[in-house]
């Protein structure tokens, strides 16, 4: 923790104090997490381990104070922050192991470092398209592939809508404004490679109440288009080179390095938040696998980690809770992301 006193302290000053509050922690009454609990089966910690040298005894303790640290701090009453902007980028297929610590990502490891990690956070379920519904609507709705659905349920843009809040979505190489079809092949937009726009990967248009109004639909542009202060609520989907599904790590870096700096470089950026995730895994752990998922912004602090456990639907929780949105589905029994804002 930055500033405080026994960062410098000797070993054994370290372990007491993470058995102190650690001790301190289990001995509190406890509610388990709804996301955790109700949703799916609390993931092992032991998954998300990689295999290798046991750590020192004082690797040890910082981890055991840093776990302690964010039980506390999810218990928080400090609520999370009504920022100006919220930015989603939602990358496409790869566990954390491939992701955090990767020599071809520098650039997602310096945001790393310095803004906010969730390491417990899992995608809910396999392959992509219910992934992204459920953080756009709070649930699968039972969808078990990629293929074009046509929902009537309520989503965040209704919620938005009924807040005064508004929203965009910035899908790379969308060939036409209100376009339903499956995908389309496209150059390059804005920053990166050329590639795929997927539908699987855009939720608001399986929404018939956005697909079916021409003013709700147009809000759905390229990424050429791209303003920080354009909405509320911005979504961002790289095409599918960019995005890792059929590009490389280091191409999905690249593009982030490209496009990030015009969030964060803005003006707009001293009062929002920015997250980038993974839709899905390579596993099935937590459902649809353990994926990275960092929490920048200014709010932050740097170097943060939490391993509480959080999913899709825990993102989606933490939108509603900012604005006072109220919830949606499986958003109404999730946790959210307060922990990273707490000081």
């Amino acid at each position: 923790m930055r500033g405080h006193s026994h960062r410098h302290a000797p070993l054994p000053s370290i372990v007491m104090l993470a058995v102190a509050l650690t001790a301190s922690a289990c001995a509190a009454p406890h509610t388990p997490s709804p996301s955790a609990s109700s949703q799916h089966p609390a993931p092992s910690t032991a998954v998300a381990r990689s295999v290798g040298p046991a750590p020192s005894p004082e690797l040890s303790a910082r981890d055991a104070l840093r776990s302690a640290t964010s039980a506390r701090l999810a218990s928080s009453t400090v609520p999370v922050p009504s920022f100006g902007h919220i930015y989603l980028i939602v990358m496409e297929n790869h566990e954390y192991s491939s992701i955090v610590g990767n020599s071809h990502a520098p650039y997602l490891n310096a945001l790393i470092r310095r803004y906010g990690l969730a390491t417990n956070y899992h995608a809910v379920t396999h392959p992509s398209l219910p992934n992204y519904l459920a953080m756009f609507a709070g649930s699968t709705f039972g969808i078990r592939d990629d293929g074009i659905h046509n929902l009537t349920a309520h989503n965040l843009a209704d919620q938005l809508a009924a807040h005064g809040r508004t929203w965009r979505v910035y899908a790379q190489d969308l060939p036409s404004r209100c376009y339903t079809g499956a995908s389309a092949r496209g150059g390059v937009d804005l920053v990166g490679a050329a590639g795929w726009y997927a539908r699987k990967h855009e939720p608001a248009i399986s929404f018939t109440d956005i697909s079916h109004n021409a003013t709700r639909c147009a809000r759905i542009t390229h990424l050429a288009g791209f303003s920080p202060t354009a909405a509320s609520f911005e979504l961002i989907i790289p095409n599918m080179t960019n995005d890792m599904h059929d590009g490389t790590v280091a191409q999905g870096d690249a593009f982030l390095r490209a496009f990030v700096p015009r969030i964060t470089g803005s003006t707009a950026f001293a009062r929002s938040l920015l997250v980038i995730t993974w839709d899905e895994g390579s596993t099935s752990l937590g459902g649809g696998g353990h994926v990275a998922t960092i929490v920048i912004s200014p709010a932050v602090r740097s170097g943060f980690r939490s391993s509480i456990a959080h999913t899709h639907y825990s993102l989606l929780r933490t939108i509603e809770d900012a604005w006072g949105l109220g919830c949606l589905n499986r958003t109404c029994t999730a946790n959210d992301l307060r922990e990273f804002f707490a000081r």
